[in-house]
């Protein structure tokens, strides 16, 4: 039982400190959205929690930021593609660390489960914002998915930018946070 607290409790403020990184620096592109910093805490929800909890906490936290920052038609497709991303590179991760044999990771463990989520962000932004685009350019005809999907591909490069900074800081932080016992414990799982 006080397991399963403790995994509720470090999932919550991990979602916490996603919505807080995705808004506290914003760097907008001219696609009208931005890089920001969350993507680090989304893959390491992933890594630390676990790709169930971890798709929790990195959906609801970039959920949120999207909410709070004025950008709520995405907030939907914000969740489940953060959670995609989060529960995609916990289970790469989880499963390279485990066919290591080892309790520890190494940086190529976290580039390559990093990478493996960051893709699925990009893509599933790329599809959200050719749709979205499509539908405002008269719907579901050939020209206006035509439209829509060159208009969305000029977010890609933005969004890996974002991606590679998000492993960037996963790299950065994994081994800080487990110094921590709780993380720790967390990781043994």
């Amino acid at each position: 039982m006080e397991k399963n607290i403790k995994k509720m409790i470090l999932t919550a403020l991990m979602a916490s400190f996603t919505c807080i990184a995705t808004m506290i620096l914003k760097i907008p592109t001219p696609t009208l959205g931005y890089i920001h910093l969350g993507d680090g805490l989304v893959l390491l929800s992933g890594f630390v929690l676990g790709p169930t909890a971890g798709s929790l906490a990195a959906g609801i936290g970039s959920m949120f930021a999207d909410i709070f920052s004025g950008y709520l038609s995405f907030a939907p497709a914000t969740f489940i593609i953060k959670a995609l991303t989060a529960g995609i590179a916990g289970l790469l991760f989880r499963s390279l660390k485990n066919s290591q044999k080892a309790s520890r990771f190494n940086n190529i463990t976290v580039i390559v489960s990093g990478l493996s989520g960051e893709a699925i962000m990009v893509i599933g932004y790329f599809l959200y914002e050719a749709g979205i685009a499509a539908f405002a350019n008269g719907g579901l005809n050939t020209a206006a998915i035509a439209a829509g999907t060159v208009s969305s591909a000029a977010g890609i490069p933005f969004n890996l930018v974002q991606g590679f900074t998000g492993i960037f800081i996963s790299l950065l932080l994994l081994p800080i946070l487990q110094k921590v016992p709780a993380v720790q414990m967390q990781m043994q799982n």
